[in-house]
């Protein structure tokens, strides 16, 4: 069986085709359902997903995308009751799958009981859903559109920087640890990466593999 992740991303919209296409680039295996038949024409034209055009508020639509295949789903259209009806409808057919909704203006935790994680439209990038849906312990601040990444970095147990300080540490050239864990001061050499917590962290895209493998083993 392959370990690739299956992602689901129901809008074809602006913002769904760029979080398809930096899932992609990620390597996941995506699968992107589209209302509009002009649109989800549009969407196949750029190769980054298999496309389904129909409503993915249909169970049958997202029995078509073998829902119970996929390690998440994306309910990105601009209609927040249809996100939230997706999210419902596809945590019935498959309990285990990872849910996303994009949400409405108001308080994102009182939907807490239909996704799994919500985003108010004025929080949405591409970076930010991707991150949401990998599961990935990390967050994407300021993405690769910029010579520059601002990363939130979680440091794994068994990373090689775990429980070391920075003056400890060699990181690569074109990377800093910008704050401590508890984001009250900037990084000093004596600085400790506790396992378990956030770092901001700034990278230049070459080196950005190096950084992960550093903090995340």
């Amino acid at each position: 069986m392959s370990n690739i992740k299956r992602i689901i991303i129901a809008g074809g919209g602006r913002i769904g085709l760029r979080t398809a296409k930096e899932l992609a680039d990620r390597g996941y295996e995506i699968v992107l359902i589209e209302k509009e038949e002009a649109r989800s024409e549009e969407v196949a034209d750029e190769y980054v997903a298999m496309v389904l055009q129909g409503d993915a508020t249909a169970p049958s639509i997202l029995e078509q995308a073998d829902l119970e295949r996929a390690d998440a789903i994306a309910a990105l259209t601009d209609e927040p009751g249809s996100n939230l009806a997706i999210c419902m409808t596809a945590k019935q057919i498959a309990p285990n799958i990872r849910t996303l909704a994009r949400t409405g203006t108001g308080t994102e935790d009182e939907y807490d009981e239909i996704a799994d994680a919500t985003i108010l439209p004025q929080k949405l990038s591409a970076g930010t859903a991707a991150d949401i849906l990998s599961g990935d312990e990390v967050r994407t601040i300021i993405g690769t559109h910029h010579d520059l990444e601002i990363l939130e970095i979680k440091v794994a147990e068994d990373a090689p920087v775990a429980s070391s300080a920075l003056e400890e540490i060699s990181l690569p050239k074109g990377s800093l640890i910008i704050s401590d864990q508890n984001r009250t001061r900037i990084a000093r050499a004596d600085t400790t990466l506790e396992p378990g917590e956030y770092y901001i962290v700034g990278v230049e895209p070459d080196v950005l593999d190096e950084v992960l493998k550093l903090f995340r083993g």
